[in-house]
């Protein structure tokens, strides 16, 4: 299956619209666990185990790993995943955005390394450093597009000139993964929980791409008003263009003590129910 098809069939099965994000900390892990960054694929692989039916994908956030020098735990957690969970897509939170040729690179980083399923990246650089990884066959892409942090203003919120009157930044990129950057049908965008507002304005333009939405949880984004701003129901009862809800800390941090895999799952199924409820 292609990446699109992987999280319709990973949201059918677990009935979710819920990303468990995998941001490891070695200062916060539980009990004996704390402050080893030898134990981060421990500490995550525990995470995917108790969440696997719970989650439409997961998104581990590759800095988590590289800053403690644990890019291998992070290719022996892929693995995990594919034997612990193959039903649920992988997206490698990396943010790539570079010239052609080192696109091609980091892509073969992201989709032959590790495995990914899709990776996100920035757009600024334009399409030709996009494209290399849509030449992988199947394999997604997120664009940042309106994103959680509040800097996101600086430039996602700026005016453009343009023939289409004066869209603004995040605007347009929208309407270019809508439509002519979508060249194998796979690409999406990421808008954060904290713009409900901008999330059914990036929904209005690109109606039947995927949304990847962080935000939830630990940051203050409201699951139900997330829901309503990207979720849109199509005539079969499955949207248009899935929305995937990204939370990391509330999960993976639920509890300190040695029971942090069962706090994860009750606060992985709590998220995912509160969204599933706003669905209505």
């Amino acid at each position: 299956m292609n990446f699109i098809d992987q999280l319709a069939d990973a949201g059918s099965r677990n009935t979710s619209m819920l990303c468990v994000g995998l941001d490891p900390e070695p200062a916060r892990f539980p009990g004996a666990l704390r402050g080893d960054a030898g134990r981060i694929y421990d500490f995550c692989a525990a995470i995917v185990d108790a969440t696997a039916d719970l989650a439409m994908a997961f998104k581990p956030q590759i800095a988590y790993f590289a800053a403690h020098r644990a890019e291998a735990q992070l290719e022996q957690l892929m693995a995990h995943m594919r034997r612990a969970a193959p039903h649920v897509p992988v997206i490698l939170d990396a943010k790539r955005g570079d010239i052609g040729s080192t696109a091609e690179q980091y892509a073969i980083e992201a989709f032959e390394r590790y495995g990914a399923d899709a990776v996100t990246l920035s757009p600024f650089m334009g399409f030709d450093s996009v494209q290399p990884y849509l030449k992988h066959h199947g394999k997604g892409a997120f664009l940042l597009c309106r994103t959680s942090n509040p800097g996101g203003d600086d430039l996602q919120n700026q005016r453009l000139a343009s023939v289409d009157g004066q869209p603004l930044l995040y605007e347009h990129i929208a309407r270019l993964a809508q439509g002519p950057w979508n060249t194998n049908g796979q690409l999406g965008l990421v808008v954060g929980a904290t713009y409900p507002a901008e999330i059914a304005r990036v929904r209005e333009l690109a109606p039947t791409v995927p949304l990847l939405i962080p935000g939830v949880g630990a940051q203050g984004g409201d699951a139900a008003a997330t829901v309503r701003a990207g979720w849109r129901g199509g005539q079969d009862g499955r949207a248009t263009g899935p929305i995937v809800v990204n939370s990391s800390r509330s999960i993976l941090y639920a509890s300190s003590g040695a029971d942090f895999a069962d706090a994860a799952r009750a606060e992985a199924r709590r998220t995912r129910d509160a969204l599933q409820a706003a669905r209505g």
